[in-house]
């Protein structure tokens, strides 16, 4: 009868042993999965009063970590120290305590108010390679029936599977805590990297910029960057994101001028499969992968009168949908686009939409040209300088007579056309230090923009001290060719009517408003 007895909880054992095995590998969440460890116990094994406690590896005490069959209010304070009662003797030595009635044990402290003193009383301790991570106690439901050997084989056996359970747990905990420790670093590396400390300059235009920045970074108002090319838009649209409440959020560039219109629509709004030749399968677009961030948009004032017409949907609506379907899908994405277009003038011809400039231009941000801001070269070199020496591995340098000559020149180009000069400069210096003759400056050019402003001073740089006389301040040439002069010429001719300003320099009333705005003239009333 006995024999029987022990082979059919035998058998009960390999089914139960089967289902918790079942258990553990159906979540990595620890917690959930010794819950239902525990309920398995008690259902299908009859080992009722399920506890699972957990080494604290800072003060080696026992914490009970799940119950099965007392609200969690209850246990979650309940700890154990090494020695203290049946279970801490199991921190003390490791080995697993069987009791055949649990009432004539006179270190027993019932601190659950869980367990019956009429029924025996098993404990096992939890390992991971070797080393104690925690115990799991049960109470067969029935009293010692000559097979108390046997279920304590069979709660060891569980033990060594949850403890497998706890090492994977580990496993996972560590390297979460790894990916996210690497994700704090690189969020500090790239706001490093695309903030505030990557634009320079201390000059009144560019302490403008910053405030703007700071203000508009709050919200997610849509911003229009407009400036010459090398004035660094995408730094600031950078700026603007790291620094904003979506910064943890994705954020995603495309430059509007680098792909032809039909491209560019699959690009943005993504394309469904099959929806023109080579669509083997669907696929997001720039929108859908910049929801709850930010989407940059260089160049916005290349795209055609047609996929303007698109662009301004889903700014207005929020909603899109891909080539090739029929599905409204909704996005949450702020806006920054950039361009160094006249767009008051191409709105006047008719290639640019009125309605989608002023869906776009509520928040502009005008950063200034080299030009304008000449106080804060000096700045900007040594930290052109510092990255290129990063390069190179060595430290670089500018002479007096190598800052001068940069002084000399109006930078065109703006800061692009500096970077690419002092790179120049630092491939033909062989220990580090840029002499003036090293500094070359390119041949003589019209500034561009566009149409933004007049040409800069032609500069014949074969030497530097005829640069230095071209370029002198003050002199005759440097006001006759400075826009910002002539556009207050004319607009002081006309009283300051801008639209008879407009007319004497052969312009549009959008586009002087542009100037003053740009050229940051105080518009005196006359």
């Amino acid at each position: 009868m006995s024999d029987l007895r022990s082979s059919t909880l035998l058998r009960a054992h390999y089914e139960m042993l089967f289902r918790v095995s079942q258990a553990l590998s159906r979540s990595l969440d620890f917690h959930q999965t010794l819950r239902e460890v525990l309920r398995t116990l008690e259902v299908t094994g009859h080992l009722s009063g399920g506890m699972v406690g957990v080494v604290d590896p800072d003060s080696g005490e026992l914490a009970v970590h799940a119950v099965h069959g007392v609200d969690s209010e209850v246990y979650e304070p309940v700890r154990y120290q090494p020695g203290e009662g049946l279970v801490g003797m199991i921190l003390e030595g490791g080995r697993t305590i069987a009791v055949q009635r649990l009432g004539d044990e006179p270190r027993f402290l019932n601190r659950l108010g869980l367990y019956d003193k009429e029924l025996p009383f098993i404990a096992a301790p939890i390992q991971v390679g070797g080393a104690l991570q925690g115990v799991l106690a049960v109470q067969p439901d029935e009293p010692d029936d000559g097979l108390l050997a046997e279920r304590v084989r069979f709660v060891e056996m569980v033990a060594n599977l949850i403890g497998q359970s706890v090492r994977l747990s580990l496993d996972v905990d560590r390297e979460h805590q790894a990916l996210a420790e690497e994700r704090d670093t690189l969020r500090r590396t790239v706001r490093q990297k695309h903030g505030f400390d990557n634009l320079v300059g201390h000059s009144g235009p560019m302490r403008r910029i910053f405030d703007q920045i700071r203000m508009v970074a709050k919200w997610p108002t849509t911003v229009l960057i407009r400036g010459e090319t090398g004035t660094g838009k995408e730094l600031i649209a950078n700026a603007i994101h790291y620094n904003s409440p979506r910064a943890r959020g994705p954020y995603v560039r495309l430059n509007c001028a680098s792909l032809p219109e039909n491209l560019l629509e699959s690009e943005l709004f993504g394309h469904e499969k099959g929806a023109f030749t080579g669509a083997v399968a669907a696929r997001k677009g720039r929108f859908e992968s910049a929801d709850g961030g930010t989407l940059f948009l260089d160049e916005i004032g290349e795209i055609s009168p047609a996929f303007q017409a698109k662009l301004l949907r889903v700014l207005q609506e929020g909603e899109l949908e891909r080539v090739g379907g029929s599905r409204t899908i909704k996005v949450d994405v702020r806006l920054i686009a950039a361009t160094h277009r006249d767009l008051e003038a191409a709105v006047e011809t008719g290639d640019f939409r009125e309605d989608l400039y002023y869906r776009l231009n509520v928040m502009p941000i005008l950063p200034p040209p080299l030009r304008e801001r000449m106080e804060d070269l000096p700045e900007i070199a040594r930290f052109l300088l510092e990255r290129l020496g990063g390069i190179q591995s060595r430290p670089l340098s500018l002479t007096a007579a190598a800052q001068r000559r940069l002084a000399q020149h109006s930078w065109p180009g703006n800061v692009r056309e500096l970077e690419n000069c002092l790179e120049r400069a630092s491939v033909m210096s062989m220990n580090g230090e840029i002499d003036a003759e090293l500094i070359r400056i390119d041949k003589p050019r019209t500034a561009p923009g566009r149409g933004a402003v007049s040409p800069a001073p032609t500069i014949h740089a074969t030497s530097a001290d005829e640069a230095a006389d071209e370029l002198e301040p003050g002199s005759e040439q440097s006001e006759h060719m400075d826009e910002r002069r002539r556009v207050i010429a004319a607009l002081e001719q006309a009283g300051w009517v801008q639209a008879r300003a407009a007319r004497l320099l052969g312009m549009t009333p959008r586009q002087i408003a542009y100037r003053i705005q740009t050229l940051n003239i105080e518009v005196r009333q006359m």
